[in-house]
């Protein structure tokens, strides 16, 4: 197998059991090898300065517990200084259109460089299944090759954007929050449904959060039977096609 650039991957899970459980759903679903990445945990370690992305496939952003519509008092020093360095990094991703795939708090990223607005008031859904729809625009995407117009996915999200950013692709909609997937430029990809996960992954993510907001602790076990009955193999797909699509050789 030729070498190839690795891909930049970002995480914002302060629990490690999260962190290491988001980076393994990653590699199997993306079909990568850990020596294809670079793994960067944000609340350990500083991105560093300069970041040259050229050195680099493309760059996937896992999701976090953070919400960028939290005002910063609000917010530990931590999730500021993520945040703040994700959003330094956008215009250079956005600038050069380069491959990127926010998933879950990535669209949260990218709405907020784009000026569009991300609130806690319309479209925040709970924890479990949603059945998501291909747009129009969505049946054309490449990273939607494969997946059939109507597919269930795995979401569990506080804030969400109101409205689409000006320019914006709108790709993959759901009756509950209508935009599940955009596309700005060619390149830069965000989701608000986890290609990344399956029922494995949010039963881990349902334990650990149970305190934070997302549902009351009571509902945790049948949270996790719901989840293990959602079938995301189709939602998979988007992350496996982001990953063949960018994958560059060195």
């Amino acid at each position: 197998m030729a070498r190839t650039k690795p891909f930049l991957i970002l995480q914002l899970r302060p629990e490690t059991a999260a962190a290491d459980e988001e980076y393994v759903s990653m590699l199997r679903r993306g079909d990568l090898e850990a020596s294809e990445t670079v793994r960067i945990r944000l609340d350990r370690e500083d991105l560093p300065q300069p970041l040259g992305l050229d050195m680099f496939s493309g760059v996937i952003l896992g999701g976090g517990p953070g919400c960028v519509s939290d005002p910063p008092e609000k917010k530990a020093p931590v999730e500021v200084r993520m945040e703040q360095q994700l959003l330094a990094l956008m215009p250079a991703v956005t600038g050069l259109d380069f491959p990127f795939l926010g998933c879950c708090a990535g669209i949260g990223i990218l709405g907020r460089h784009l000026d569009a607005p991300v609130t806690r008031a319309r479209y925040a859904e709970p924890v479990g299944g949603t059945e998501c729809s291909r747009t129009d625009e969505g049946r054309h995407d490449p990273l939607l090759a494969g997946v059939p117009d109507r597919f269930p996915a795995l979401v569990g999200h506080k804030e969400a954007l109101d409205a689409l950013p000006c320019g914006a692709a709108h790709l993959v909609t759901s009756p509950r929050c209508p935009f599940q997937m955009i596309r700005h430029g060619r390149n830069v990809y965000a989701t608000q449904f986890h290609p990344e996960s399956d029922g494995d992954s949010f039963e881990l993510r349902i334990r650990i959060y149970a305190h934070h907001g997302y549902f009351d602790p009571s509902e945790a076990n049948e949270l996790i039977r719901r989840a293990h009955a959602v079938d995301a193999e189709a939602s998979g797909r988007v992350l496996a096609n982001f990953v063949e699509r960018y994958r560059k050789a060195l």
